[in-house]
């Protein structure tokens, strides 16, 4: 006697509905239509990081197809998301959103955008998919806990119901005070240390004040006396654009520098020290021999020598060393020419204090990598549970490398969860 197929479809549970939760759910109901795909979601809203990303036009993903390369934009999970990168990179992005619409452009640092410049067009393709997929949504409604009965998941709700699941996937963002750390860690995972990154910092210091908006496009920002003594230079040095701000300084060079040393800087209470070279890569010796050109003409010091410094920042950074304004390039003693240059390679800034934009800001931290199998995204201690996203200890700097990570781990686990692996 042969036994029936099972003809029960299989259920699959995907809470957050954010862009790893909403990747996982279209991939995983287009591998396998007969599946019952719900998103959970708690807030009213979802795809919120998506809609206020790069500041509203979504920084889709990075122009960067090299998997080995783009593996070391993440200060953690590198090494686990360079297989991974094997398998859905940026240019698979980049094809599934053409293929519904949604062209993507490259600028010239490597970000990626959609054409339109909004945000809204990212997040309608997606819904669309979904629907088209017959994703079901249920929001407001976040998962509370979860326990694992047989081959089986219970999933106790935030609206008070109870329902069942097949497969698992928590997609959720960031674990900091999530209801569901107590259940994870009682199916044998471990949270690691959860840490604010991609943040800007705070100080107070007469060379910046009142000069809120203006910007430098290959500064160089460097951690001095890094807590994490051990740190390559990489690490503690970053260049790229900066950006003065009323509380203090951000843009991709600050921010970057925020993602590598996220742990370090929270464990010294965000009290720390940076240099700051306001011409990127250019040497102390190369600004002397620059300067001693300027000495033969009759120009004063406090007129704009280089195009990449803002006027305004220029004539601070002179008047800070004490430079008169009427003094001329000819009468620079020797002491000012070097204490000008030592301001303008190595200032030193005192930051005491971040930012973080609570909607936008990644989290490094969450479940331990080495519990989860990046070919599945599926649990090494519980069967058919998956992670996705930001509750994995990974993050990458600013650019586009953390929304490749949503859709990198979201594709894989969507596979999985559909039987198509």
């Amino acid at each position: 006697m042969t036994t029936p197929p099972n003809t029960n479809p299989r259920s699959i549970a995907i809470v957050g509905a954010g862009a790893a939760g909403y990747f996982a759910a279209i991939t995983a109901a287009e591998a396998n239509p007969a599946a019952r795909v719900t998103l959970y979601e708690q807030s009213k809203r979802t795809l919120q990081k998506v809609k206020i990303s790069g500041g509203g036009r979504c920084n889709v993903t990075h122009h960067c197809f090299d998997p080995r390369e783009l593996a070391t934009r993440y200060p953690r999970g590198s090494r686990e998301l360079r297989a991974a990168f094997h398998r859905w990179q940026p240019e698979d992005t980049i094809d599934w959103f053409a293929r519904r619409g949604v062209p993507i452009k490259t600028e010239p640092d490597g970000r990626m955008f959609p054409t339109t410049d909004d945000s809204q067009t990212i997040i309608d393709c997606l819904q669309s998919a979904a629907r088209e997929a017959r994703v079901q949504l249920r929001k407001p409604c976040g998962l509370q806990t979860f326990a694992k009965q047989g081959d089986h998941f219970i999933l106790h709700l935030s609206d008070d119901t109870q329902v069942t699941a097949d497969r698992l996937l928590i997609a959720a963002g960031s674990l900091k005070a999530s209801p569901l750390n107590r259940a994870l860690e009682s199916h044998g995972h471990s949270i690691a240390p959860l840490a604010p990154s991609l943040f800007a910092f705070n100080l107070t210091d007469k060379r910046t004040q009142g000069l809120a908006g203006l910007s430098v496009q290959n500064a160089s920002v460097t951690l001095v006396a890094s807590p994490l003594a051990a740190a390559s230079r990489r690490d503690k040095t970053q260049t790229g654009p900066l950006l003065i701000t009323h509380r203090g300084l951000s843009g991709p060079a600050i921010l970057r520098l925020s993602a590598w040393q996220a742990r370090a800087l929270q464990d010294v209470n965000y009290h720390f020290d940076i240099e700051i070279n306001w011409l990127g890569d250019v040497s102390e010796n190369q600004l002397r021999e620059q300067f001693n050109r300027l000495r033969k003409g009759k120009t004063q010091v406090k007129t704009k020598v280089f195009e990449a410094i803002p006027r305004r920042l220029w004539e601070r950074l002179v008047g800070t060393v004490g430079i008169p304004d009427e003094m001329k390039w000819a009468q620079l003693p020797k002491d000012k020419e070097t204490a000008l240059i030592k301001e303008l390679t190595a200032g030193r800034y005192e930051v005491r204090g971040k930012t973080t934009n609570k909607d936008e800001f990644v989290t490094a931290g969450g479940i331990t990598l080495k519990e989860v199998d990046f070919k599945t995204m599926e649990s090494r201690h519980v069967p058919g549970l998956h992670f996705a996203g930001e509750c994995l200890d990974l993050d990458g700097i600013t650019g586009g490398f953390n929304f490749q990570a949503a859709w990198t781990t979201g594709r894989i686990a969507g596979l999985a969860m559909a039987g198509k692996t």
